[in-house]
């Protein structure tokens, strides 16, 4: 990269990927490495974790894998203290894990389902930005992303329990963002809508209408694929968003529009 795109480059900065081998972890971890970044690949499988980091690193790129529960703050803590002694530091952080609990009506929903989607998808962006932040903090900065979804800005039945993590994702992170930027640090989310992945297809099962409902649903007329949402999230942890910080960005092919 020259002139003015050299500041869209990742050269020289270390950047942890949660959720790291699903869809959206798995195509930001590589187009990170890809510009330049030393990635640090973070999820629950760690076979899945290793396969990735050994096939950016036979692509020419750094990348270490970490086994971590974003439920349980003593390997959340741990995973980024491996990042930094590794890599010699952390600039930049996607809090991607998440999961689909599953899909009830709100009036049906086990406590342990609701329980289970708001640990991994807010409590485990809040413990990630914790420790993530503690050390930004103190070295100099740093750029966070973390995903909300769609469903972080309009309400979806059978998906109390996601809906209400996904909003929760908007609120810690324009809270963090007010909090962090007098430490240099930016913090933003991106808020996917349909895409392409093992969670989305699981979802959807074999019924060919519902994939068609969920299409015509997106004004774009399709599903988005994991590199569209990579390549938002690489810009908001690369120095070409240096003024951005707060901000919850749709990538959702103009389902929100409606």
């Amino acid at each position: 990269m020259s002139g003015p795109f050299e500041r869209l480059s990742l050269t020289g900065k270390v950047v942890l990927v949660t959720g790291g081998t699903g869809g959206i972890g798995s195509a930001t971890a590589r187009l990170c490495a890809a510009r330049g970044a030393k990635v640090a690949i973070a999820d629950l499988d760690e076979a899945a974790c290793e396969s990735l980091a050994a096939d950016i690193r036979v692509a020419g790129g750094e990348a270490i894998a970490i086994r971590v529960d974003v439920t349980d703050e003593d390997e959340v803590s741990t995973m980024v203290e491996n990042a930094v002694a590794t890599f010699g530091g952390l600039h930049a952080a996607f809090n991607n894990a998440g999961i689909n609990a599953g899909n009830a009506l709100l009036d049906s929903m086990a406590l342990t389902q609701w329980q289970r989607s708001l640990a991994v998808n807010l409590t485990g962006v809040f413990l990630c930005m914790k420790h993530e932040i503690a050390h930004m903090s103190a070295h100099g900065g740093g750029a966070i992303v973390n995903t909300s979804s769609a469903a972080g800005a309009v309400g979806m039945a059978w998906s109390a329990d996601y809906v209400s993590a996904k909003h929760g994702v908007v609120g810690a992170t324009r809270a963090a963002a007010v909090e962090a930027s007098g430490k240099g640090i930016r913090v933003n989310a991106i808020l996917p809508g349909a895409v392409e992945t093992r969670m989305f297809t699981d979802a959807l099962g074999t019924n060919p209408d519902l994939r068609r409902m969920t299409e015509a649903g997106h004004p774009i007329g399709r599903i988005g694929e994991p590199h569209e949402v990579a390549e938002t999230a690489a810009f908001l942890l690369s120095d070409a968003a240096s003024f951005i910080t707060g901000a919850c960005i749709m990538v959702d092919g103009g389902f929100t529009a409606q």
